[in-house]
């Protein structure tokens, strides 16, 4: 009997019954951060919103989510008139959390829309495939730890990326793939890093003739570029008209900031950090290594996202739209392309969803993150083994045994971070769990990502 699986849709409501029981569970900073914008762009004129700083949570997205605020500030009014109050700070009535927390289940909305439009433009042979991917990523542990404990709106964001993609991969709505793509850069920046990809596939199959790359449709550059202005215009344009780019821009990349932060990001500089020497609760500074400036760090991520660049620019033909989600780096999208991809793929699951473990660090919520992320992982993983298909170039043995390796290390690793460490130092120490956590997932992200660069290079 063939095998069946959920629609989307009954995955979608059974989740979302799901995080509705996660009302009261924990909620980081991120939560007063939201309700205080809701507050700032309720209670302040347009040219006070990035000046403001009553709070320290000041307002630092672009001016798109800045009004996606302020249109939930109004119904947030109705709610609760104190949850939008400028001076309330740390204010949590239950209203509140059911409001803020509610907003972020039904924005997901367009999150269920993409992956449901990625499903229906898959060819009928993978579509099975596409729709264990998309599932997939609906019940991510990692958007249900970060949205709906944590709290932020990522998955509303995402949803608006994936549609993105979706529309790129049909030559007629390619336009639109890149006016969709310039709206998100103006809800979230963290977005520009897929910025070149995106400038080059499109230069690439929307404003080149697909004869030679020296022939260009100057008709469709005149629409892309003029279709992008008026959506960057519609959002910085107010802020332009009053002077305040400089200052909305230094909220947008506070660089002062510096590199690190108390709680390492999952990427190559916190093996950097752990190189220089075994962290000091809350000091990032380099004892030894040289510091990295912004600049440093902006030329080294460029240098390295142009090696995929080139292939997709320089392809004999047109490039595909597969080529392009690789270039992105998105390659959950692509993992069941073939075991080779899937190999790829497999340690960024692991290092991505174990790396949230310290953002909830109250035992309340242990069980919930440990025992759906170990379920989610076993789950999928085996999916997507049994139906990537075998590839028609040679695997390489060292990147499967590196898979193979680094996803059994995760449970000892999450057993000692999570319950053995407090038993035996109690408080003592308290950098190590982090440290280990933070080498551990950067170390399965950049080896994901050579070994995608590898299968990308040699496919």
């Amino acid at each position: 009997m063939a095998e069946s699986y959920p629609t989307l849709t009954q995955c979608a409501i059974a989740a979302a019954a799901f995080k509705i029981l996660l009302f009261p569970a924990y909620k980081s900073t991120d939560f007063e951060v939201h309700r205080n914008w809701l507050a700032i762009t309720h209670s302040l004129p347009l040219n006070e919103w990035y000046y403001e700083k009553t709070s320290e949570w000041t307002l630092d997205y672009p001016p798109f989510f800045a009004y996606f605020e302020w249109v939930l500030a109004q119904l947030a009014r109705l709610v609760d008139p104190a949850m939008v109050k400028l001076y309330n700070l740390n204010y949590e009535s239950w209203q509140t959390i059911h409001f803020q927390r509610t907003t972020v289940i039904v924005t997901e909305v367009f999150l269920v829309y993409a992956l449901q439009l990625y499903i229906d433009s898959s060819r009928l042979p993978s579509k099975r495939a596409a729709q264990v991917a998309a599932l997939s990523i609906l019940l991510s542990p990692g958007l249900l730890i970060i949205d709906h404990i944590h709290f932020q709106y990522n998955g509303f964001m995402y949803g608006i990326l994936l549609w993105s993609l979706v529309l790129a991969r049909s030559k007629s709505t390619l336009l639109q793939s890149g006016l969709v793509f310039a709206a998100l850069l103006c809800l979230k920046h963290i977005y520009l890093y897929l910025a070149p990809a995106y400038f080059v596939f499109l230069l690439r199959t929307y404003c080149l003739s697909a004869k030679s790359i020296l022939q260009i449709k100057f008709a469709n550059c005149l629409r892309l570029g003029l279709g992008i202005i008026c959506i960057f215009v519609a959002a910085f344009g107010p802020f332009a008209v009053m002077g305040q780019i400089p200052q909305l821009l230094s909220r947008l990349f506070p660089f002062s900031r510096g590199l690190c932060h108390a709680y390492w990001a999952p990427n190559v500089w916190a093996i950097y950090s752990l190189v220089d020497r075994v962290l000091i609760h809350r000091d990032t500074a380099f004892a030894i290594l040289p510091e990295v400036s912004p600049r440093t760090c902006f030329v080294l991520t460029l240098v390295f996202q142009i090696l995929p660049l080139f292939k997709l620019f320089f392809s004999s033909t047109l490039p595909s739209w597969e080529t392009f989600i690789g270039a992105v780096t998105l390659c959950g999208l692509i993992a069941l392309r073939d075991r080779r991809h899937l190999g790829a793929f497999r340690p960024l699951a692991v290092a991505g969803h174990v790396s949230l473990f310290p953002l909830l660090f109250t035992p309340t919520e242990f069980p919930v993150k440990t025992i759906y992320t170990i379920f989610w992982l076993v789950l999928f993983l085996t999916a997507f083994d049994r139906l990537a298909p075998a590839s028609n170039k040679p695997r390489f043995f060292l990147l499967d045994r590196f898979s193979t390796l680094y996803t059994a290390v995760s449970i000892p690793l999450i057993i000692y971070t999570s319950l053995v460490h407090h038993i035996v130092f109690g408080k003592k120490y308290e950098f190590l769990p982090l440290m280990f956590t933070s080498s551990y997932a950067a170390i399965g992200v950049v080896g994901s990502w050579v070994g995608y660069m590898v299968v990308f290079f040699t496919s």
